[in-house]
């Protein structure tokens, strides 16, 4: 009696892992993330992502049309209960070079941080600074992330809503430094995927112990609020991840992007500026001042 769910079950995790592999590997053939001599470090950070990241592009390996080199790199650093052996255990198991880094950003963010403070943005700045580092010292042309569509599509609103910019998490850009080329290959991938996909390999997932997995609010009350659209409208958070590669910069207002000020002048005539225009007119209170 129990055959027939558990057939469901295998073909459903068997569909769902064609359709992560196929995600993957679009994702890097359309952003060319990975090209023949690439040595690409992998971030691991012991979580659902990360796990998930390193399994595909191992799968994708071994077919590649490009030769590659895959190493997964993590940082201790230095959070109560943190089991050293997990992770090396692990990679061992399955036979993937590693290097695990060590340094206790744990003690910084719990003396910068003040008691009851959000520590994810500090934490995440010291871990990016150790690892990115270690990719440029040692000769990595990649560095992956496990970020998938969800954690892009939060992060542009995280971004419209509190710093009135539009902007997320690129598939593939250049570090601030300009030292490493960063990729994310789940780009395409869905949350609610990799987290069943994660159970079902049973991955040995490594909580994050540094404030009891204290999520960043704001980007907590975005995920509730695509969570309840998903709900009421399926399909929607795909639409709004299809919509950052789809952009019409003359539909927006940024003068950096389009020139507006260009848009159907006539070549003899002069242009006045702001100052000029503003002449004759009230001052504009605070309220009414573009940011």
């Amino acid at each position: 009696m129990n055959a027939m769910p558990s057939r469901k079950h295998d073909y459903e995790a068997a569909k769902r892992a064609k359709r992560l592999r196929h995600q993957v590997g679009q994702a890097i053939a359309d952003y060319n993330m990975i090209e023949d001599g690439d040595r690409v470090m992998v971030c691991l950070s012991g979580g659902k992502d990360s796990y998930t990241l390193l399994d595909i592009l191992l799968k994708l390996q071994a077919k590649a049309p490009v030769r590659f080199e895959l190493t997964a790199v993590h940082l201790d650093q230095k959070q109560p209960g943190y089991d050293p052996e997990t992770l090396p255990r692990y990679l061992r198991g399955i036979g993937v070079p590693f290097e695990i880094l060590e340094q206790d950003t744990y003690s910084v963010v719990k003396r910068v941080i003040p008691e009851g403070r959000t520590m994810c943005s500090l934490c995440s700045r010291l871990r990016r600074g150790s690892l990115y580092t270690y990719a440029a010292e040692h000769g990595y042309s990649k560095i992956a992330l496990g970020h998938h569509r969800d954690d892009i599509v939060e992060t542009m609103f995280l971004n419209l809503f509190h710093q009135a910019t539009l902007k997320a998490m690129p598939p593939k850009l250049r570090s601030d430094d300009g030292r490493n080329v960063l990729i994310r290959p789940l780009a395409y991938c869905a949350e609610d995927d990799i987290a069943a996909y994660a159970e079902q390999q049973g991955f040995p997932i490594m909580p994050c112990n540094l404030c009891g997995s204290q999520e960043n609010l704001q980007r907590k009350a975005i995920k509730a609020m695509l969570a309840e659209w998903e709900r009421k409208h399926p399909g929607r958070t795909e639409t709004i991840f299809r919509a950052l590669g789809n952009v019409a910069p003359s539909q927006l207002a940024d003068r950096n992007l389009f020139d507006f000020a260009g848009l159907g002048t006539r070549p003899a005539a002069a242009r006045a500026d702001a100052r000029a225009w503003l002449a004759g007119a009230e001052p504009a209170s605070e309220d009414d001042r573009p940011s």
